[in-house]
């Protein structure tokens, strides 16, 4: 299955179908270098049936073996005869074609991408530019006075900065050129920015259009392509101009971020700046990182040009050290499926997974069936045993439990008539094993890390194929299958936890995640409590200890935080939350190192000077100001309120102060005002933090003050404090 590929010259490090239908590819050299090769290509669909009056010149259907709705398979000679055959059979039949044609290609002749590549021989460049306003202010693309001053480019450790010579329509016009030249001539695989799409190669392409500049940043000679899309990011969608450049990847780092933040929940802004210091590719304290303030870029551009310069090159050093950090699960998806790495970040599991399948029924020339309908069914298993903080803790995991029992039960999915799921699963996991072992034992620290983003692929793969299972759109799903497991699942779990119990432990959390205890007797042993409740697990199902936490707060289910003696990690939004205020961030923070010993004071004292300096109007408003993502357009959301529409929202009401408008899936921060007659709600009194006036329209320290109160009444308990009656009231009876 997945190994069996086809010979290729050299690995496929770029691939481009023309509008002709010919494949241009670009093979890595065995010396590094980068070669073009043209590859014909027979594009094909499946159908339900033979449509009536079909044109068939240049094109053979074949009907195929097995059961399913889809048994006719079509295949053309070049793509214009595809084109118009799938037009005109659209009118009668129901047509499956796999897109982007690309994909269609390397599940044809079972190939992948870099497949013989490591990630550090990857061609990769960093890319981002820097514009100035001639009114001041946010850079306007669409403005003619506002410019691109610099380009910022990085291959590997070389810098290259593109930079505006002077303040002309023709001086811009030659920086343009010269990236499409540098790209020509650097030629990369993949091109990686922050904020790549909304911002950099959106400003870029603006510009190039008023200067009549063709943004020929592609390989084959190929221009640039926009489209508008859209990118489900956990409950959200983003609206992004995506672009896509023939044989390369364009990678935004800012929605990597954000997918990888769906199951951390770590990050309270997507920002390079603060990313950058989370990852720990910037010291916090350090004071060799440039920074530089929007509105003075243009001045520090004409006044401090090495000051300039230096703050593009760190931008572009952190950009390299994110990607280098969120890419290669991406990079090691795209050697699995046969997906472009541009695809691999912008679409779900459930079509990756897909294409697995449909290679498989295409090379056996069976039928394919369509996605069936999922019931609902119940959920893993979820409970929070304890509130408080705990000692002693350990944390024990059921090793892939959903995968690990799909292949306990050894049944594919109904609609499975070739028999592929199980058999895939296995491999999958038997590659994962291979390479969980090269991740402790190869020789070389290059190795080794290759080894371990490669196991982490096929871990998050593995478990995905218990989501694809329940999921409506998912070619080969079977919602009974998937119950069944979550099934066995909650018992398993049932019988470890009352497994750990009449071993003396005391259970903490428990979810499909694993299971969180608290032992002071097996904390130094964890392996001797491990030995004693493993051997009621059935064959093929494995417990692994997981680590240690010398501290746990339990607030509720799946919200906690866990102190190992070093750092604190915490789980679940109702501890951090990003649209929470900052000062009530700050205040959780202290409570959360109070509680589990990590160091500081008590937060009470924190909240007693919070009321006191909110009565002066003393808090800085960066402090109060709530951060939201905006999850409608502005301008669609204008025309629902103008139609009478609701609910109205805060962050969607300043998203209309503000010119330009900001786009679906961007942050809005804004605080709330005094009250006025007639406007009493917070989506009325919502102002952008950028436009805050202290004179003219201050913030509301009542607002404020309550909301301590808040905040008080869910944490405090945990302190010793006693529920406040009233605003005025003593704040704290035993404090």
């Amino acid at each position: 299955m997945l190994g069996d590929h086809t010979t290729h010259r050299g690995s496929l490090c770029g691939i481009w179908v023309g509008p002709s239908g010919k494949v241009h590819t670009t093979v890595a050299t065995p010396d590094g270098g980068r070669e073009e090769q043209v590859t014909a290509f027979r594009p094909f669909a499946w159908l339900n049936d033979t449509p009536a009056d079909a044109n068939l010149h240049a094109v053979t259907i074949e009907r195929l073996g097995g059961v399913g709705p889809f048994d006719r398979l079509v295949q053309a000679e070049d793509l214009e005869v595809y084109e118009a055959f799938i037009r005109q059979a659209k009118v009668s039949v129901a047509v499956d074609a796999i897109r982007p044609l690309e994909s269609q290609f390397l599940l044809q002749h079972r190939q992948r991408l870099y497949r013989d590549l490591t990630f550090a021989q990857l061609r990769r460049c960093q890319l981002d530019i820097e514009t100035g306003s001639a009114a001041g202010g946010f850079s306007d693309a669409a403005q003619a006075g506002d410019r691109v001053l610099a380009i910022g480019l990085r291959f590997g450790p070389r810098n290259r900065l593109l930079v505006l010579e002077e303040p002309t329509d023709a001086a811009e016009k030659k920086l343009l050129e010269s990236l499409s030249h540098a790209l020509k001539h650097e030629d990369p695989d993949v091109i990686e920015g922050h904020n790549l799409f909304k911002f950099d190669l959106d400003y870029l392409r603006q510009r190039c259009r008023l200067h009549k500049v063709p943004c020929a940043w592609g390989r084959y000679g190929e221009k640039a392509v926009f489209r508008n899309s859209r990118l489900k990011v956990a409950e959200r969608w983003i609206d992004f101009p995506r672009c896509d450049l023939p044989g390369r990847a364009v990678i935004d780092t800012y929605l990597l971020v954000q997918l990888y933040d769906i199951t951390t929940r770590e990050l309270t802004s997507y920002g390079l700046k603060d990313v950058a210091l989370h990852f720990g590719l910037t010291d916090e304290d350090s004071a060799t990182r440039t920074y530089i303030v929007g509105s003075q870029i243009r001045d520090v551009f004409t006044s401090d040009r090495a000051r300039f310069c230096a703050y593009l090159e760190d931008d572009l050093r952190e950009t390299q050290g994110l990607a280098a950090q969120l890419l290669p699960t991406y990079f090691e998806q795209v050697r699995t499926f046969p997906t472009l790495l541009q695809e691999a970040t912008l679409r779900g599991a459930t079509s990756k997974i897909d294409l697995l399948f449909l290679e498989e029924y295409y090379h056996a020339k069976q039928c394919c069936p369509v996605p069936p309908e999922v019931q609902p069914f119940e959920g893993g298993y979820t409970r929070s045993f304890q509130e408080g903080v705990f000692r002693h803790v350990l944390h024990f995991d059921v090793a892939s439990l959903y995968p690990s029992l799909l292949l306990h039960i050894g049944r594919n999915p109904k609609n499975d008539t070739l028999g592929v799921f199980i058999p895939l699963l296995r491999q999958l996991r038997d590659y994962r094993l291979k390479y969980k072992l090269l991740a402790r034992t190869a020789p070389t620290e290059e190795e080794r890390a290759e080894a371990q983003a490669r196991q982490v692929n096929f871990k998050i793969l593995i478990n995905s194929f218990y989501g694809y299972l329940g999921f409506s759109g998912a070619r080969f799903g079977d919602g009974e299958l998937a119950a069944e497991v979550t099934r066995l699942g909650r018992e398993l779990l049932q019988a470890l936890i009352d497994e750990f119990a009449r071993h003396g432990c005391t259970i903490l959390e428990a979810d499909t995640d694993g299971i969180y205890l608290s032992s002071e007797k097996f904390f130094a042993n964890p392996d001797a409590l491990l030995a004693l409740v493993a051997i009621i697990l059935p064959p093929g199902i494995e417990l692994e200890y997981d680590g240690q936490y010398a501290a746990m707060f339990c607030y509720k289910a799946k919200n906690y935080a866990l102190y190992d003696g070093a750092r604190i990690t915490l789980r679940g939004s109702a501890l951090r939350s990003r649209g929470t205020e900052p000062f009530l961030r700050k205040l959780s923070d202290r409570l959360i190192h109070y509680l589990v010993g990590a160091g500081g004071d008590s937060p009470l004292t924190l909240v007693a000077d919070y009321r006191q300096r909110l009565a002066q109007r003393t808090v800085p408003v960066e402090e109060l100001a709530k951060s939201e993502t905006l999850n409608q357009n502005p301008d669609a959301y204008e025309r629902l309120i103008a139609e009478g529409g609701k609910p109205r929202r805060a962050s969607a009401e300043v998203a209309l102060q503000l010119t330009p408008r900001p786009r679906m899936g961007e942050r809005m921060s804004y605080y709330i005002t005094a009250k006025a007659k007639g406007r009493t709600s917070d989506w009325q009194r919502a102002r952008a933090l950028a436009l805050y006036d202290a004179a003219t329209a201050p913030y509301d320290p009542d607002y404020y003050a309550e909301k301590l109160d808040d905040w008080v009444e869910r944490y405090g308990s945990f302190l010793g404090a006693k529920p406040l009656s009233n605003p005025q009231a003593e704040l704290f009876g035993n404090a």
